[in-house]
């Protein structure tokens, strides 16, 4: 198999487990007519205290599972492919900070979805290439404002008054995946530098200061 092939699929692998995962727990709850949604956040409550872990992969219905479902395998995917040896830790942190948060900060209300999730991959990727200031990554974080540079209102409650949307884990994981991206910018993939970036920076250079010893003539000696 070509590399390139076998690095997408092998990047595409966990986020495409998550989202089969997801849809799991969705269909069991309709084959079933079961309501989890009593697993989700409920701020300051030591039964909410659990959804930390369950929130994300409890949905309303299949057109909000859908929403969360395309994007996670998108910035998922993209996260493993480009910081492989980040990808699993920056997850699992936009995971639990996001949560924690929300049960912390949010509305009394039970908070179910992944779009947490979702909101925090996007700003690591999106913040990311900013901070490292390379092409590639440049191009994702350009890709990633093309795709989903509109969920930025989803941060605020006044523009969808008559949707019952958790924007307290929208915010928190846009928060913590700007945070990340800004807390481990000297690890994984950095900026290329060129060699005619080399030749300026060692023209730039202040030359050192050389001191010659003073004629052996014009010494005291006491």
């Amino acid at each position: 198999m070509n590399p390139e092939k076998r690095k997408i699929i092998q990047s595409l692998f966990l986020p495409f487990l998550f989202v089969i995962l997801i849809w799991i727990i969705k269909l069991g709850e309709m084959a079933t007519q079961t309501d989890l949604g009593f697993l989700g956040i409920y701020p300051r409550s030591l039964q909410g205290l659990f959804g930390i872990i369950t929130t994300p992969l409890l949905h309303a219905d299949l057109k909000h599972l859908f929403a969360n479902s395309v994007p996670l395998l998108v910035l998922g995917g993209s996260l493993f492919y480009f910081y492989k040896e980040l990808a699993i830790k920056t997850f699992l942190l936009i995971y639990f900070i996001t949560g924690l948060s929300v049960w912390v900060g949010g509305r009394e209300a039970y908070h179910i979805g992944a779009s947490g999730v979702v909101y925090g991959l996007a700003a690591f990727l999106f913040f990311s290439g900013i901070i490292r200031r390379d092409g590639k990554l440049l191009a994702i974080t350009l890709l990633v404002a093309f795709l989903y540079g509109s969920m930025v209102w989803g941060i605020f409650p006044d523009f969808f008054p008559e949707k019952n949307i958790s924007f307290e884990s929208h915010f928190w994981g846009m928060v913590a995946g700007a945070i990340l991206a800004w807390y481990f910018r000297k690890i994984g993939p950095q900026r290329t530098l060129y060699e005619w970036e080399e030749e300026d920076e060692g023209e730039d250079a202040p030359n050192e200061e050389i001191e010659m010893p003073e004629p052996a003539s014009d010494r005291k000696e006491e």
